[in-house]
């Protein structure tokens, strides 16, 4: 209560000879209210019948308050509200601005707090009144909410709620900024928030875009950090106050939580999580890399994940296909390792975002695990692993027929097939049926012998037909396979598309192939009458049993031999059907011929 007319609460003040005059007057009289004890009050009578369970601050001398009140006299008889103004009082307390009575009765109030005050006439308006409103020797009673405080003094109140057990980073001047807010009055009543417009507020810190509170309250926290900022007026919106939601005058009470925040100068940051032991290639631009990853936005919102689909994302790397930050983030890894790239949003999204997910201006986070990664150019890469003592003075060469053993992975460790036993976790007959996606031609395998392969005839995969030859009996080598030499972009049953393999292979044993085209060789030269050798029965032709027979001889005698790694009898059967021309089940001396008979430029001699 303002010693103005309260109906203006216009300042007006007594002069001091009649303040003095009143004051004997009251003393002299024993004008008001008695007290219990039966005198008039001596000072005013606070009743605390609301107090607040939290009560951070009370009112002082010199502090800046707003409240509202109901003023009565002693009968009940209103006399004056600030209720019926629609209009809270906003004054400074101590100064003489207000009558002693209610100068007195505000001090030590909380934010919130209900209080009656009995106030005497000589703490009032005294033997005067006020013309027309108070009568002379009035003695007031008010019911006060105190609504806000504050002092000029103040500066921004910051008490953090909850802060991240990580900090990558803290606001600074010129950052910009995602959070959400409840804005309040200093007495819980909700002027805005953010939540209800299903977006963060976006902006930059110390540039000016905020109110003085704001961007001094901002600095510092960090991503995922929740903290309260209690903000004087003359650091938010001052006298005028912000159209009708915030009175002039007020405190502002913001809980914010900070989304994630960058600079517009950042660049993309890489933690490395792991880094495997021999690491002797790092991805550079061109390469085309499989890696898994997990998204998430720098509150840990999660948007995307390829282990969701169980797949790894297969693609270029600085060739543009990929946003710019990953397509950075990515150069210079190696296979197995783990890193986090953290990208802000120009190298990202940008100010757009993109789908419902990821917002406008999100600075992205993605844990990385490299699978595996090629350039399309890469040969098989050759490691030997060992070599045996003896000296090796021949070696597998294309046409060779091999027996070898092997085990077959990815590069991150994950095991497909071997010739020795089955993995484990992998259903053996699946496994079994996998193998033949290795080769090229048909083909089955069992566990603990070798697999069998002729070099060079397109019977396995162009890769591991490279790796193998010119191995030793008994060397082993590690192999690396690109995609563009294993099963390629497509991949095969149990091998994922672009995918590069890891042999470990050990050569068991060697012959030397025949020449292309040849079924038979002869070790020396064939016999002078070949027919007649052939003719067992000498009955002038040579059918099936008989040709076999004579085969089967040169073979155990070591005269000549068949060609390697296939079905002896089915081998036999196509070199009678190519000499039985006229196909009547029988061989003429007319239709025998050697192969030199038929292409003298042959060294070899076969049937």
């Amino acid at each position: 209560m303002s010693r103005a007319a309260p109906r203006s609460h216009i300042l007006s003040r007594l002069p001091l000879v009649l303040l003095l005059l009143l004051l004997l007057q009251a003393v002299g009289r024993g004008l008001g209210r008695a007290n219990p004890a039966g005198g008039p009050l001596e000072d005013v009578v606070i009743e605390r019948y609301h107090i607040p369970r939290a009560c951070p601050r009370e009112v002082q001398m010199g502090d800046f308050v707003r409240y509202h009140y109901n003023g009565t006299f002693e009968d009940g008889k209103k006399f004056d509200s600030s209720y019926d103004r629609s209009t809270l009082v906003a004054i400074v307390v101590g100064v003489g601005r207000l009558i002693t009575g209610m100068d007195r009765g505000l001090m030590g109030m909380c934010v919130n707090e209900r209080r009656r005050l009995i106030v005497p006439p000589h703490l009032g308006y005294g033997s005067i009144g006020v013309a027309g409103l108070i009568p002379p020797d009035a003695t007031l009673y008010f019911d006060v909410v105190l609504l806000d405080v504050w002092n000029k003094a103040d500066s921004v109140q910051v008490s953090t709620l909850l802060r991240p057990p990580q900090c990558p980073r803290m606001v600074q001047d010129s950052d910009f900024v995602r959070y959400h807010y409840n804005g309040t009055l200093l007495d819980g009543t909700a002027f805005d928030t953010s939540y209800s417009r299903g977006g963060t507020y976006d902006t930059y810190v110390g540039s000016g875009w905020l109110i003085k509170g704001m961007d001094q309250g901002l600095l510092g926290m960090c991503p995922g950090e929740r903290r309260k900022i209690i903000i004087p007026p003359f650091l938010a919106y001052g006298e005028k106050g912000y159209g009708t939601v915030i009175p002039p005058q007020a405190s502002l009470v913001f809980h914010v939580l900070l989304i994630d925040v960058h600079n517009p100068k950042d660049t993309v940051q890489l933690e490395t999580l792991e880094l495997p032991p021999g690491c002797v290639r790092r991805a550079e631009a061109g390469d085309f890399m499989r890696y898994h990853y997990n998204g998430s936005l720098m509150d840990g919102t999660l948007f995307d994940s390829s282990y969701s689909r169980n797949h790894t994302y297969n693609t270029y790397v600085g060739q543009g296909y990929i946003i710019q930050g990953m397509d950075q983030g990515l150069q210079g890894a190696c296979i197995g390792e783990r890193r986090r790239i953290t990208i802000p949003p120009h190298l990202a999204y940008g100010e757009n975002g993109t789908g419902d997910k990821i917002p406008g201006s999100a600075v992205l986070i993605f844990d990385v695990h490299i699978i595996d990664f090629h350039n399309p150019v890469d040969p098989v890469e050759v490691k030997t692993l060992s070599r045996p003592p003896d000296a090796c003075n021949e070696t597998a060469k294309p046409g060779d027929y091999i027996r070898y053993h092997y085990n077959c992975s990815l590069l991150d460790g994950t095991k497909l097939f071997s010739s020795q036993m089955p993995f484990k976790g992998v259903v053996e007959g699946k496994a079994i049926r996998n193998w033949n996606s290795l080769q090229t031609g048909e083909g089955s395998h069992d566990y603990g012998a070798p697999q069998e392969a002729t070099l060079g005839a397109n019977k396995v995969i162009e890769g591991l037909d490279t790796g193998l030859q010119g191995m030793c009996v008994g060397e082993r080598r590690q192999l690396i396979v690109p995609p563009h030499l294993a099963h390629g972009e497509n991949g095969a049953r149990g091998v994922p598309g672009s995918a590069v393999l890891l042999f470990e292979v050990e050569l068991v044993s060697r012959e030397d192939g025949l020449p292309t085209g040849y079924l038979f060789v002869w070790h020396k030269d064939p016999p002078a009458n070949l027919f007649e050798e052939l003719d067992l029965n000498k009955d002038g032709e040579v059918p099936p049993e008989e040709f076999s027979a004579f085969i089967n001889a040169q073979v155990s005698e070591g005269k000549g031999r068949l060609m390697p790694g296939r079905d002896p009898e089915k081998t036999i059967a196509d070199m009678f059907q190519n000499q039985d021309r006229n196909q009547d089940g029988k061989i003429t001396p007319e239709e025998l011929k050697l192969k030199t008979d038929e292409d003298q430029e042959r060294v070899h001699e076969e049937l």
